[in-house]
């Protein structure tokens, strides 16, 4: 299927480029209006130059609010804003001051899958789309947002919080979505050239070459490089990234076009170490890997680290054929890849591979690192793995009058390795993956996780939209259908339950009404519903321990998608200023919860999913944005939010008292400030965010408060040197150096012993980790336009 997918890609294209050329055989049959466009901007760049930054300082709060007109709650930030922040910002850290978003920056510089929540749903709940392609990944819907594109490159960030496009190509989207676009290449031929220095040894270099129009074919493209490197700011090691990103675009007609476009990363970092309260109150922003090793040291930075590579593209294409009717069709394929690398202590005698016991490891007295005074081997686990999610888009359209009828199929493809090997670390830290990995039993490989996992869906959606009253009154009602095959395939020694097959129907309808009183004025009212496929190895497989055998995740008992119904009304205002008034409820079964802990004597984690039951929420938000008054214009946002749970959730054969607990990691305030100045020369950007109290398990018992953060960024366009135009800007992140601990790493069900709620017995907890925040970082970048 992935060679299909590939080879109709491939086709397309060439299909494409042949009806290019053979159109330019034929100028006066098929005339290009975008060769005559491009000449005229080449003969007054200045005057094209000058027209963009007077649009960028006029856009509303700096760019952080961007008019919208769907029967939706949606928050963007446009191109404007995300350019006076730092160049090494990742799409999480930017939608920090959207209202209903809790996320912060783990550091000046990141590779790692992120942390975020929307309105109460937890990372894995919440879609993330990269130009209409998935961008997370297909099984554990971990994002890893830094890999996709560089912060100069972004177009246009996304938040819709509450519901999700009936026609976006995720399935783990309960009920909000983040989207992001590519800048598109320019008009004309252009180099931007970008280097930026800073705290903790944080650099980074970036070039993006605009082709312009080529010849007089109406095809334009960029292509971008940047290599960016910083220290863990705490404890010890360091992060690298390569990235490239490319696009290809061509106008066949009016109304017709495609694109092309590419992405590339390469980087490795060293592991982020997650504290417990406990930890963080001892260690606080020391928290983190170890630069000397001893002996039993799986905290030792060479142990330790995160490999990460991604590789994505895609062809879009939208053609109109007249009367009404239009297609987009969507061709993409992404791939993502390890390896992690952890430190373990595995047992020397009595261990298990799988569920299979052993006596000795082999030849064990010859190990490196073996002490006959200790039980257990210190050794590193490298974790090799790769996802890769292929698919296909297409949307048909019909205007007829009033009436507007989308029809819309997605296939995906999906699938997944993993396996891990076990090395022997030496007195002095070091060990060798060329080497022999650890076996047991006569060559029996010592393995936690070796799965493959595989996944096909089809999704098919209709959507009609009818205008009244000249447009002034939309109604909007769709249906989206679902089906999905997922396997997994677990092979362990010992365990006989290896395989598992589910097969899952969701539909998910939405009626959507907006009503125009004028330009200015909007209200909106819709009903929209949301779906989440189980995530990961641990929703229909057992993980076993190599510390004894038994399993330390189990599958879930009852299988079945998290499902979200949502009601908001809103209202709009554009004129003088911007400003969007939301209310929401919404309803959520079997609510599904991640608790995620560490492996005694290891920094590797275990995952074990949760059924929760029922959720409910209620809240109102606000979003408000002056237009520039002097140069100046303000942002402010805020969102109120009350959750309860609606279940006692099972536990050790009783039930916890969860019912009417708060959801984990879902403030009840929440609110960013704004402040922009941009007069052609100078300009700079202020935001300021608050996050209320977070609960970190579904008991209650444990949380962490609330905090404040500020972010500082301004500079000059610098006096024109020829055909250079040169700009210098500064960031600071986090002004006042706030340490606090920013969002939850693993939840668990109770931290404190708790009593059963049918027997009354004592139920044990665990501890939850916790994300740090970014420290205080100064960042100065100098680049140029030629």
């Amino acid at each position: 299927m992935k060679k299909f997918l590939i080879l109709s890609t491939v086709c397309l294209f060439a299909q494409n480029t042949a009806t290019v050329a053979k159109a330019s055989s034929n100028p006066d049959k098929h005339k290009n209006h975008a060769p005559l466009a491009a000449k005229k901007s080449a003969k007054l760049p200045k005057a094209k130059d000058e027209n963009v930054d007077v649009v960028s300082r006029k856009t509303a709060g700096g760019g952080m609010m961007v008019k919208q007109t769907s029967a939706k709650t949606i928050s963007s930030l446009s191109h404007s804003y995300i350019e006076m922040q730092s160049p090494t910002s990742t799409i999480e850290s930017l939608i920090q001051t959207v209202p209903g978003v809790v996320s912060a920056s783990e550091g000046p510089l990141t590779t790692s899958f992120s942390t975020i929540h929307i309105r109460g749903m937890a990372q894995a709940e919440i879609g993330v789309t990269l130009e209409g392609m998935p961008a997370a990944n297909p099984f554990t819907y971990s994002t890893y947002t830094p890999s996709l594109v560089d912060s100069e490159n972004m177009g246009q960030v996304n938040v819709m919080q509450g519901s999700v496009d009936i026609n976006s190509p995720t399935y783990n989207a309960t009920g909000a979505e983040v989207s992001a676009t590519v800048r598109h290449p320019m008009d004309r031929q252009n180099v931007h050239v970008a280097a930026s220095g800073g705290s903790y040894g944080t650099n980074k270099d970036f070039i993006r070459y605009d082709t312009g129009e080529i010849g007089h074919s109406g095809v334009r493209g960029f292509v971008s490089g940047s290599y960016a490197r910083s220290d863990m700011w705490r404890g010890a090691g360091d992060i690298r990234k390569w990235h490239v990103d490319a696009a290809l675009t061509k106008s066949w007609a009016p109304g017709s076009h495609s694109e092309a476009i590419f992405g590339f990363t390469d980087a490795a970092q060293g592991e982020w170490l997650y504290p417990s309260l406990a930890n963080w109150k001892t260690y606080g922003t020391k928290y983190g890997l170890n630069n000397q090793y001893y002996n039993g040291d799986t905290h030792y930075v060479g142990l330790n680290g995160k490999n990460t590579g991604a590789i994505y593209g895609t062809l879009k294409n939208h053609f109109s054929f007249g009367h009404g009717l239009s297609l987009d069709a969507q061709a993409y394929s992404v791939e993502f890849h390890g390896p992690y690398y952890y430190g373990e202590t595995v047992p020397v005698a009595n261990g298990y591979a799988g569920a299979e016991k052993y006596a000795h490891l082999d030849d064990y007295k010859n190990l490196p690192g073996y002490d006959p005074s200790v039980s257990k081997l210190t050794s590193v686990e490298v974790s090799d793995w790769y996802t890769i999610s292929s698919g296909l888009t297409l949307t048909g359209h019909w205007k007829h009058k009033f009436n507007t009828l989308n029809f819309t199929y997605w296939y995906s493809y999906a699938q997944e390795a993993a396996s891990q090997k076990f090395y022997p670390v030496n007195g002095s830290g070091h060990w060798n993956s060329n080497g022999a990995p650890l076996t047991a039993n006569g060559g029996l490989l010592i393995n936690e996780d070796n799965e493959n996992a595989l996944q096909q869906l089809n999704s098919f959606a209709v959507d009609d939209k009818m205008s009244f009253l000249h447009d002034r009154l939309t109604i909007d009602g769709g249906i989206r259908m679902v089906m999905a095959n997922r396997q997994y395939t677990q092979d362990l020694p010992g365990v006989t339950a290896s395989k598992s097959i589910k097969n899952v129907f969701v539909p998910s309808p939405q009626v959507l009404i907006n009503y125009r009183f004028n330009p200015n004025h909007q209200i909106y009212v819709n009903g929209t519903t949301g779906y989440h496929l189980p995530a990961g190895l641990s929703s229909q497989l057992a993980s076993y321990s190599y510390n004894n055998g038994k399993a330390t995740s189990l599958p879930m008992s009852d299988y079945k998608p998290e499902y979200m119904i949502t009601e908001e009304i809103g209202y709009r205002y554009s004129g003088l200023f911007m400003a969007n008034l939301a209310g929401f409820h919404y309803n959520v079964t079997n609510h599904q919860v991640s608790a995620v802990s560490y492996e005694p004597g290891s920094t590797s984690t275990i995952s074990q999913l949760i059924n929760a039951g029922g959720m409910e929420a209620y809240g109102i938000q606000a979003e408000l944005a002056s237009r520039p008054w002097h140069h100046v214009s303000a942002y402010a946002s805020g969102q109120y939010m009350h959750t309860k749970n609606g279940n006692n959730i099972a536990y050790a054969g009783d039930y916890l008292a969860t019912k009417g607990k708060q959801e984990v990691g879902a403030p009840q305030f929440s609110g960013s400030l704004g402040l922009t100045y941009n007069d052609g020369k100078w300009f700079g950007n202020f935001t300021l965010q608050y996050t209320g109290t977070q609960y970190a398990t579904l008991m209650n018992d444990q949380s962490i408060p609330g905090y404040v953060t500020a972010n500082l960024g301004f500079g000059r366009r610098l006096p024109q040197i020829g055909h250079v135009s040169p700009k210098i800007k500064l960031n600071l992140v986090n002004l006042g150096d706030n340490h606090y601990l920013s969002s939850m790493y693993g939840y668990t069900t109770n931290a404190k012993t708790q009593h059963g709620v049918l027997t009354g017995k004592s139920l044990s907890g665990s501890q939850p980790t916790y994300v740090i925040g970014s420290p205080f970082v100064v960042t100065a970048t100098l680049s140029a336009d030629f």
